[in-house]
C-alpha cells in the first residue's frame, strides 16, 4: 500500500590538465596534454610559494585525486565536472597555502613544540593501518615520492599542528549566549515551524477478489471487537495486518499531513493521540488507523529547539572566527601564486 499520494562522461582536457594527467590516464584516456603547457602555467611545476615554501603540482594531485570519483557522481554532465574540478582545484591550493601559514603562526609562540614521541606514534598508525604494518612498503612509498623519513615526519607534525590550531580556533566560538540563541530563533520563526504530523500505525485488510464492501467491515468488525477488548494494537496488526509494516505492528513511524493521500490524512488527523479509527473502506481494501503520538502545526517552542539554533550558532561563529583569523595571517604572508 502507497500512503503517499549518470555518472558524468570522461570530460574534455582543461586549461590545467596537466595537473591530472595521471588521474585521467588511470581512467583509461590518452594523455596529450603535453608538458609544456603544464610548464607555462605552473612556473616548472610550482604552484604558489608561500613565505619560504614551495607547494608544487605533485601537492595539489596528491589532494585532489581522491576526491575526484565523488565528482564524478555529483557532476549532471561534463561541463558541471569541468566547473566542479576547477573550484576544487582553487579551493585545495588555498588550503595548502592557509596550511603553511597556520603551522608558522603555532611557531611564532616559541613555547610550543610538538613532542617527539606524538609523531613517532602517527608515523607508526600510518605503517600499521596504511601498509599493514610493512616498513618496507612504507618505505617503498617514500621513495616513489622522492621524500625522506625526516620529511614525512615533518608532514605528520604539520598535521597535528593545522588540526589542533583549527580546533582552538573553532572552540573559541563554542560559548553561546542565552541573549543570542533568543534572538535567533525570533528571528528565525518560519524555520521551526511543523506541519501536523501524527505517528501512525495501521491495520490493512487487503481486498480479495469478489470481496464486498460488506464482506471488508465484517473482517474489519471482528478486528474493531478484539481492539475493545483492550488488545494492544500493534498487537493486532501483527496479527491480522497485510500490509509492509505487519512485522513491526503496522508502525509507519512519523509521517506529515502533506506526505498521505487526502482519503487517508482526513481520517487520520482528526484522530487525537491514543485514538484508532473507524474503519475506512477503499478500492484496496479495509484501513484501520492508529494515533500513537501528534504533533500539530504551529512553531516548535524554543525550548524544544535551542539544541539546534546552539548548534548552528557554534558552527557559524566557528566559521566566521576561522575566516577571520586566516585572512589576518595571509594579510601579514608572503604568497606569490603561479
Amino acid at each position: 500500500m502507497s500512503l503517499r499520494g549518470s555518472r558524468v562522461s570522461s570530460p574534455s582536457l582543461l586549461a590545467f590538465a596537466g595537473l591530472f594527467l595521471g588521474l585521467i590516464a588511470a581512467r583509461g584516456q590518452l594523455a596529450s596534454t603535453p608538458q609544456d603547457n603544464l610548464n607555462l602555467r605552473y612556473a616548472n611545476g610550482i604552484v604558489a610559494i608561500v613565505e619560504d615554501k614551495i607547494i608544487t603540482v605533485d601537492d595539489v594531485r596528491r589532494e585532489i585525486g581522491p576526491l575526484v570519483p565523488e565528482i564524478q557522481k555529483q557532476s549532471r554532465n561534463e561541463s558541471e565536472f569541468n566547473e566542479k574540478l576547477e573550484a576544487l582545484q582553487e579551493d585545495i591550493v588555498q588550503n595548502l597555502i592557509d596550511r603553511v601559514l597556520i603551522v608558522k603562526d603555532f611557531y611564532s609562540d616559541e613555547k610550543r613544540r610538538v613532542p617527539a614521541s606524538y609523531v613517532d606514534n602517527a608515523v607508526s598508525e600510518t605503517i600499521i593501518t596504511q601498509f599493514d604494518g610493512d616498513r618496507s612498503k612504507f618505505l617503498a612509498y617514500l621513495r616513489s615520492r622522492g621524500i625522506s623519513q625526516k620529511d614525512y615526519r615533518k608532514e605528520q607534525e604539520e598535521d597535528m599542528i593545522y588540526g589542533y590550531m583549527r580546533q582552538q580556533k573553532a572552540k573559541s566560538a563554542s560559548t553561546i549566549s542565552p541573549v543570542k540563541i533568543a534572538a535567533f530563533y525570533a528571528e528565525n520563526k518560519d524555520r521551526f515551524y511543523q506541519e501536523d504530523s501524527v505517528q501512525l500505525r495501521l491495520i490493512q485488510i487487503s481486498r480479495g477478489s469478489g470481496d464486498s464492501d460488506d464482506t471488508l467491515r465484517a473482517k474489519a468488525g471482528t478486528i474493531m471487537t478484539e481492539l475493545a477488548a483492550g488488545t494492544e494494537f500493534g498487537d493486532i496488526a501483527r496479527k491480522y495486518s497485510q500490509d509492509s509494516r505487519k512485522g513491526k505492528g503496522g508502525d509507519w513511524g512519523w509521517q506529515r499531513r502533506s506526505d498521505l493521500r487526502k482519503e487517508f490524512s482526513d481520517v487520520i488527523f482528526a484522530l487525537d493521540k491514543g485514538q484508532r479509527s473507524e474503519p475506512l473502506i477503499m478500492p484496496e481494501g479495509a484501513f484501520i488507523f492508529f494515533a500513537e503520538d501528534r504533533k500539530h502545526a504551529g512553531v516548535l517552542p524554543l525550548d524544544e529547539v535551542r539544541p539546534d539554533i546552539e548548534r548552528t550558532l557554534v558552527q557559524q561563529g566557528s566559521r566566521q572566527a576561522t575566516e577571520r583569523w586566516l585572512e589576518k595571517l595571509r594579510r601579514n604572508a608572503y604568497v606569490k601564486h603561479f
